[in-house]
């Protein structure tokens, strides 16, 4: 049964409302299926590595899949994400090579950030996807103004920013959600309800009904999708970016979802949440819902799956291998990735620091022997 006001395309045995299925090309609708069945597996198999010993730290999204996939391929190349940290198949979609990807989660050499953010921190140029922040709800303020600077140049961009239900108790998510409504930026707030606040439930969150209902205080529409379902979060994305890219304002979209695994690789679940609870919705798991779409759509047959899950799995492994090979961002970082162009008393401190023999031990990185 459909919770009222949850816009539901796909069902949980994968069959569909053709009526409100947006028209999508098969090799998109694969395409889809392929970033769902990457994010799922590069979340296992990282922190299944955190675990023993080999990243640090990781930051799971196992059952927020259809949520990233689902609205990020609703944006158009120019616009801009801003996440939060459980969205590594919005960072891959948008361009994020998976081996750089890996890199940042090792923040070896090869990281784009040569290891100056935690894993899960990622950034790229490409794909304007801005850095993510630990702190809750910053990105929503800096979103806003994001924004608001593309209605000031006459930008046909939007800016996307996502949080958790969390978030929604932050000053940042009602100071960012008054702002773009007074001036009508082309934001688009993707809450994703995934019920739990590390332990804090959404019911001590707010006494408000639904999260969507919020947008009201703020002048601008709030709509509910199953975030479970790949196609009704496209649908509700799409609709939002062209309102707001054509001078209809913002839109905040609450993606009701669930958080299968850990807040992060310290977290442990099983202190504040009943078994059960996870059983209910792993029955719901959106993965296995879309697969079921496009079997039902006759566009997924069972050695097209085996072998798409043995090539993503095959080329996470070989990412990792290569990562473990790169050793340790050099210590001149510390200087180059501050200037452009080094002032000559910088350059002469990282000259004189480099010439002492500095060198980084793996004890100083957090590594541990393989």
């Amino acid at each position: 049964m459909v919770e009222e006001g949850l816009l539901q395309i796909i069902h949980e045995d994968g069959s569909y409302d053709a009526s409100l299925e947006p028209k999508l090309p098969e090799e998109s609708l694969k395409a889809l299926y392929r970033g769902l069945v990457l994010t799922r597996t590069l979340d296992v198999r990282m922190l299944s590595l955190q675990r023993q010993g080999r990243i640090g730290f990781y930051v799971p999204s196992s059952g927020e899949e259809a949520v990233q996939i689902g609205s990020v391929a609703a944006l158009a190349p120019e616009d801009w994400v801003f996440p939060a940290y459980r969205e590594p198949g919005s960072a891959l979609w948008r361009g994020f090579a998976l081996e750089s990807l890996v890199a940042q989660f090792y923040g070896n050499a090869e990281d784009l950030l040569h290891g100056r953010q935690m894993p899960n921190h990622y950034a790229n140029k490409v794909g304007n996807l801005v850095s993510i922040s630990s702190p809750v709800g910053t990105q929503i303020t800096h979103a806003v103004g994001a924004a608001w600077a593309m209605k000031i140049r006459g930008e046909s961009k939007v800016a996307i920013v996502y949080f958790g239900d969390g978030a929604t108790s932050e000053g940042e998510f009602h100071s960012g959600m008054n702002f773009a409504g007074v001036f009508h930026v082309p934001c688009i707030f993707l809450c994703k309800n995934n019920q739990w606040a590390i332990s804090v439930p959404v019911t001590k969150q707010t006494a408000s009904k639904t999260l969507a209902v919020k947008a009201t205080a703020y002048g601008f529409e709030g709509v509910r999708a199953d975030g479970n379902d790949l196609l009704a979060v496209y649908a509700a994305t799409k609709r939002a970016a062209e309102k707001a890219r054509t001078g209809g304002g913002p839109t905040l979209i609450e993606c009701v979802t669930y958080r299968m695994g850990p807040h992060s690789s310290s977290d442990d679940p099983s202190r504040y949440r009943k078994a059960e609870e996870v059983e209910f919705w792993r029955q719901r798991d959106p993965v296995e819902r879309f697969r079921r779409y496009l079997e039902a759509k006759g566009l997924c047959e069972k050695a097209w799956d085996e072998a798409l899950h043995k090539e993503v799995d095959d080329a996470i492994t070989e990412a990792v291998r290569h990562a473990e090979k790169v050793p340790a961002p050099p210590v001149e970082t510390v200087f180059t990735d501050v200037y452009a162009d080094l002032p000559w008393h910088i350059r002469e401190q990282m000259e004189e620091f480099t010439k002492a023999g500095y060198r980084r031990r793996p004890e100083d990185m957090g590594e541990f022997p393989l």
